[in-house]
């Protein structure tokens, strides 16, 4: 018997993989609907859903970006520590020492990509009608995907700790400050500039070392597990309502 025959037919084989090769239809949804992955996509794909013209391979350009701003910006933590002290002087290592710069300008640029894919994506969804029933509550976890994006992209502007990034934030946080119900400027006469989503979001009065500390966990620990929960969702609800729509 070939070598290859005996490893197919030995119980550690057996043990990892529970069914034969999908060559026929049986096999092949056995294998999608046993196979961590592939379970998450529906056993048939309609026509439609193939087609470049049609989906724009949005969604799933976003979804490989993140996992380059996965894997960049672990490497990138090795590197960089968050403290007033050190985070610009790190900063410029990455930009112009560590892997020549490249690690830092993929994950930059990827993040830019990111943004700009998802809004593609949703606005896809809208143009094809994807939103409507019974696809209307996956819109709404893709809407938050989106503002998490976004987040994403806002708590990560200030770790290079220079001048832009920090009155970028300081910008962006007044507005938060003004917010009504959540922020102390607005009508909401019970919170204060200590107790209001802006003194939450950066841990004082202004940017400072806190805030640097709070968008650093934010953006490396807090808002991409969120993120890949909503998005295991967002799969898996594709799946459930049928698969991707069919043209208007």
């Amino acid at each position: 018997m070939p070598l290859w025959d005996r490893i197919r037919r030995s119980q550690v084989w057996k043990s990892i993989f529970r069914h034969p090769p999908p060559v026929d239809r049986p096999n092949r949804v056995k294998v999608v609907l046993t196979n961590l992955i592939l379970h998450l996509h529906p056993v048939a794909m309609p026509k439609h859903g193939l087609r470049l013209r049609f989906t724009w391979c949005m969604g799933g350009i976003t979804f490989f970006l993140f996992l380059v701003e996965v894997v960049t910006g672990v490497l990138l933590m090795f590197y960089y520590r968050p403290t007033i002290q050190w985070a610009y002087h790190d900063m410029l290592a990455l930009r112009d020492v560590v892997s020549y710069g490249i690690l830092r300008e993929v994950h930059r640029w990827g993040a830019h990509a990111m943004v700009i894919t998802a809004m593609l994506h949703m606005l896809r969804v809208f143009l094809t009608g994807s939103y409507k029933p019974p696809r209307e509550f996956n819109w709404v976890i893709g809407v938050l995907l989106l503002a998490l994006t976004l987040l994403l992209s806002f708590t990560g502007y200030l770790l290079p700790w220079d001048q832009l990034s920090m009155w970028a934030v300081t910008v962006g946080s007044n507005m938060v400050g003004a917010a009504p119900l959540v922020g102390h400027e607005g009508p909401a006469s019970w919170v204060t500039d200590q107790s209001d989503l802006r003194y939450v979001l950066l841990g004082a009065r202004s940017v400072g070392e806190e805030a640097l500390l709070r968008f650093y966990v934010l953006h490396c620990v807090a808002l991409p597990l969120l993120a890949a929960f909503l998005m295991a969702l967002h799969f898996w609800r594709i799946r459930k309502d049928g698969g991707i729509s069919g043209p208007l």
